[in-house]
C-alpha cells in the first residue's frame, strides 16, 4: 500500500481506489504531487516548471527555485512562501523563521493511536499503512512528523502532524493545521456546512476564488455556525457525478478550514486548530500532537464523498461495540415535562410508551435539586426528592418493571452559581482576574483544565452508573465559551486552555466510555452545536437538533448526511405544534422524516388521543421490522428536478431491500404528476413493493415512479421493496 522509490524520492500510497504521491525535491522539500484516483505507477507526467518569478525570494542562488509555487506539504513562514502557512513556531528568540528540511521516514503497519486525543482507529494492522515522514530544523530545534494513514478498503487518508522541541529552549506553536494540501490551478467550487441553534447544517457552495476563503468556529465547541468541514468541487459536480475532495477534522474545539488561491491559481486548502485561540508553549524534548483530519476522494459525486465518511465513521470511530449494534427506539421526558417532573407522571408515561412499543425511557432536565427553571442547580447532580421520592434508583426500577431501558440526562461541563460546588470552589470555572465572568443561559463553564475538575466530573458520573441501572446518558452543553482564562495556568500559557479544555474534556470521557462501555452515550449541545468527528469517537449518537419541526428537520438532516450516517442522528416525532416553530405536520411526516435518523420519541404520551397512539405503535412496529435497513444501510440522497421534493434512499449493502421517501413542501395548483427515477437499485433484480406491485431495478431507475396525486404540504410517500 506504501512504497517509497529511492531512485527518485517519491513516497507512493496505494490502496487499489485511490493514490497520493509526495516527493523530495532539492534533496530537501517534501512536496505534493498528486492526490486522487488509483493510478497503476507514477512518471512525474505532471512536471513542475520552475520558473524566475518577479518578488520572489530564492532559497539558493537558483532564481527559479521559490518555495512561493512549491506544494509543500508542511509550508511555513518567512521563507519565501507567502500563503497560508501550515506551522508557524516562535523561536526563544521571539523570530518565527522556520526552515523545515526532510530528514528520514517510515513506514508503520496499522494506525498509530494519536495520545490523548480521538481519532480513527482499524481493528486489524492488516486494514491500514502508515507514513511517517521526519522534517526538521535543528537551528530552530523543531522536529516534524507528518503522519498519512490510507486505509486498505476506502477512499480515505487520515493525516495529522506531532511537533517536537529537540532544542534546549521552549519555543510557542503558533499554528499547527492538521491538513495541508496544495492543488495545481484549476475550476473548483467550495462547500461547506452553515448555520444557527434549531437551523444547523445549510449548505454553502460558491466557486472559489482568488484571496483567501475561510471558515471557523471561536467558541469553544464546533458549533452549529459552522461544521469542521469543506468540500472542493469539480464543475457541475451533483449527487451521482463529479469529483469531490472532502476534508473534515476530528477534533470537538475552536477549528479552522480555510482555502487560498495564489496569483498563479494554485490552491492550497488547510483544516486545523484556529490560530486566533491557540498558542502552545513547547518545553525541550516535548512533543505536541495536532487533532487528526480526514481527507476525502469520490469520483461519484457528493453521494460517493458520503459513503466514505459513512462508512469510516460507522466501522473505523464510533465506539466499537456501538458500530453495529441496533439502538433502542426512545421516549424523553423534556417536551412532555420540561422542569415539572414527577414519579407518578414518569410512571404513566412509561407505561404508555411500552404499551406502544417504546423501549428506551429517558429521563431529561430537571430531575435535580433546585431545578425548577435554568436559572440554578447545575454542578451539583443530586436528585431533588420532592420530585422522585425514592431516588434516581427506585424510579429506574420503575421504568424498567415496565420493560424500558433507563436513560438519564446530564450537562456536567456547566455550574450556576447558586449551588454548594461554587460556594466552595469559585475558580473552578473559566473567568478572567479582576472581571465578573459572563452567563449564558444563566451558567458559567467549568474549567475542565483543571484535573482536580476533571476528577470531580469523573467520579460524579462514576457514581451514578457504578448501579448499573442507567442503560443512556443524554451528555449536553448549552453555552459556548467565554471569559476563556484558567487561573490554573500560568499566565504566559493562557493562550494554551481553549485546546486544553477539549483535552480535559476527552480524558473525562475516555475514563467514563472505558469503565462503562454499555452505557450508550449521545452527544448534545443545544441540539448540533458539537456534532463533530470527536465526539463520535465517544458518543455513537449525535442529538441532531433541538429543531423537531418535520419540514426543518428535512434541511438539517439532508445537510448533516454529507457526513454522518443515519443512525449517528437522533430524530423524534414530537407534538404539534411544534415547539420551535409553530407549525403542524401530520404524525406520518413526523415519523417518516425522523425513520430516517435514529427513531425517538418527544411528546407527552398520556395526553394524545387513542388513534394518535395507535399510530405510534404501528410506527414502532415498523421501525422494528426494518431497523437492520435504516440503521445499518447505505444512505443516498437522490437526485429530484423540482425543488418542491426532497428523496433519499437507504438500501442493504446486497442491494436486497430499500426504502425511499419523498417529500414534498407544499401541495400545488393545477400540478404535474412528477415520474421519480431511483438510483443505486440493482438492475436485474426484480423488487416487489409492500403492496404488490413488482418493478425491476432497471425500470425503477430509468423509467422512474409516478408520484400519488397529493393536496397536502409537507406530504411524505414512503416506499418499501425487497428483491423477490
Amino acid at each position: 500500500m506504501i512504497s517509497f522509490d529511492e531512485k527518485k524520492a517519491i513516497f507512493y500510497l496505494d490502496n487499489g481506489r485511490i493514490s497520493m504521491v509526495l516527493a523530495i525535491v532539492q534533496q530537501k522539500y517534501v512536496i505534493h504531487r498528486y492526490f486522487g484516483a488509483h493510478i497503476r505507477q507514477y512518471h512525474e507526467s505532471n512536471t513542475i516548471r520552475f520558473t524566475d518569478r518577479g518578488l520572489a525570494v530564492n532559497p539558493s542562488t537558483d532564481r527559479t527555485v521559490s518555495l512561493g509555487e512549491l506544494p509543500l506539504i508542511c509550508p511555513t513562514r518567512d521563507t519565501g512562501d507567502y500563503r497560508i502557512p501550515a506551522l508557524t513556531i516562535q523561536q526563544a528568540s521571539h523570530n518565527n523563521h522556520l526552515d523545515l528540511e526532510y530528514r528520514d521516514y517510515q513506514i508503520i503497519t496499522g494506525k498509530p493511536k494519536l495520545s490523548d486525543l480521538p481519532a480513527t482507529y482499524v481493528v486489524s494492522d492488516d486494514d491500514a499503512q502508515t507514513l511517517r515522514i521526519n522534517l526538521e530544523d535543528l537551528k530552530a530545534g523543531v522536529r516534524v512528523a507528518m503522519y498519512y494513514t490510507i486505509f486498505k478498503d476506502l477512499d480515505i487518508i487520515a493525516m495529522h502532524q506531532e511537533v517536537t522541541n529537540v532544542g534546549q529552549r521552549a519555543i510557542t506553536i503558533q499554528n499547527c493545521q492538521s491538513l495541508s494540501i496544495d492543488f495545481t490551478p484549476q475550476k473548483l467550487s467550495w462547500l461547506s456546512l452553515y448555520g444557527a441553534h434549531i437551523n444547523e447544517a445549510n449548505r454553502n457552495q460558491h466557486p472559489i476564488y482568488p484571496g483567501i476563503q475561510k471558515i471557523e468556529s471561536v467558541r469553544g465547541a464546533s458549533s452549529p455556525q459552522h461544521q469542521p468541514f469543506f468540500a472542493l468541487l469539480s464543475p457541475k459536480t451533483t449527487e451521482y457525478t463529479g469529483v469531490v475532495y472532502g476534508f473534515h477534522l476530528v477534533y470537538s474545539g475552536n477549528f479552522m478550514g480555510q482555502v487560498e488561491q495564489d496569483q498563479y491559481g494554485n490552491i492550497r486548502a488547510q483544516l486545523g486548530l484556529n490560530t486566533d485561540t491557540f498558542d502552545w508553549r513547547l518545553a525541550p524534548n516535548e512533543t505536541f500532537v495536532a487533532p487528526e483530519a480526514i481527507m476525502n476522494y469520490s469520483t461519484a459525486g457528493l453521494n460517493g464523498m458520503s459513503q466514505n465518511f459513512h462508512q469510516l465513521y460507522q466501522d473505523h470511530l464510533v465506539p466499537r461495540r456501538f458500530s453495529h449494534q441496533e439502538r433502542p427506539i426512545l421516549i424523553n421526558t423534556w417536551e412532555a415535562m420540561y422542569f415539572a417532573i414527577d414519579a407518578a407522571k414518569c410512571e404513566a408515561l412509561a407505561q404508555e410508551a411500552t404499551d406502544v412499543g417504546i423501549e428506551l425511557f429517558v429521563l431529561d432536565d430537571g430531575w435535580f435539586v433546585g431545578r425548577n427553571d435554568d436559572t440554578t442547580s447545575l454542578g451539583d447532580w443530586s436528585v431533588d426528592q420532592t420530585k422522585l421520592p425514592h431516588g434516581i434508583g427506585q424510579l429506574a426500577d420503575t421504568i424498567k418493571q415496565h420493560g424500558l431501558l433507563f436513560g438519564l440526562w446530564f450537562e456536567p461541563e456547566m455550574i450556576s452559581r447558586k449551588i454548594n460546588l461554587y460556594r466552595q470552589h469559585p475558580d473552578w470555572c473559566l473567568h478572567v482576574p479582576n472581571y465578573e465572568p459572563m452567563e449564558g443561559r444563566n451558567q458559567l463553564v467549568l474549567d475542565l483544565t483543571r484535573p482536580a475538575v476533571q476528577d470531580y466530573l469523573i467520579q460524579m458520573l462514576r457514581q451514578h452508573l457504578s448501579t448499573g441501572k442507567i442503560d443512556y446518558i443524554k451528555w449536553d452543553m448549552n453555552r459556548h465559551m467565554s471569559d476563556v482564562y484558567s487561573t490554573a495556568v500560568d499566565d504566559s500559557q493562557q493562550g494554551e486552555v481553549w485546546h486544553r479544555y477539549i483535552l480535559g474534556l476527552y480524558h473525562v470521557l475516555e475514563v467514563i466510555t472505558n469503565e462503562f462501555p454499555t452505557v450508550l452515550f449521545e452527544g448534545c449541545s443545544s441540539g448540533g452545536g458539537r456534532f463533530d468527528p470527536g465526539m463520535l469517537y465517544y458518543m455513537p449518537q449525535t442529538w441532531t437538533s433541538d429543531n423537531t419541526d418535520a419540514p426543518s428537520r428535512v434541511v438539517i438532516q439532508d445537510g448533516y448526511s454529507l457526513l454522518y450516517p443515519p443512525i449517528t442522528m437522533a430524530a423524534h416525532v414530537s407534538a404539534v405544534p411544534n415547539h420551535q416553530v409553530g407549525r403542524t405536520t401530520d404524525i406520518q411526516t413526523r415519523f417518516d422524516i425522523a425513520r430516517f435518523g435514529n427513531l425517538g420519541y418527544e411528546l407527552d404520551l398520556t395526553q394524545l388521543s387513542a388513534d394518535e397512539k395507535q399510530q405510534i405503535k404501528q410506527q414502532t412496529k415498523i421501525a422494528k421490522k426494518e431497523r437492520q435497513l435504516t440503521q445499518f444501510g447505505r444512505f443516498y440522497r437522490l437526485v429530484v428536478t423540482d425543488d418542491n421534493y426532497t428523496a433519499w434512499l437507504i438500501i442493504n449493502e446486497n442491494r436486497s431491500e430499500f426504502n425511499v421517501l419523498i417529500y414534498s413542501e407544499l401541495a400545488q395548483a393545477a400540478p404535474h404528476y412528477p415520474v421519480f427515477k431511483l438510483n443505486y437499485l440493482d438492475p436485474n433484480k426484480v423488487y416487489q413493493s409492500d403492496s404488490g406491485e413488482q418493478y425491476g431495478g432497471d425500470e425503477l431507475m430509468n423509467v422512474g415512479l409516478t408520484l400519488p396525486r397529493n393536496k397536502t404540504d409537507f406530504h411524505t410517500v414512503v416506499y418499501h421493496f425487497k428483491s423477490c
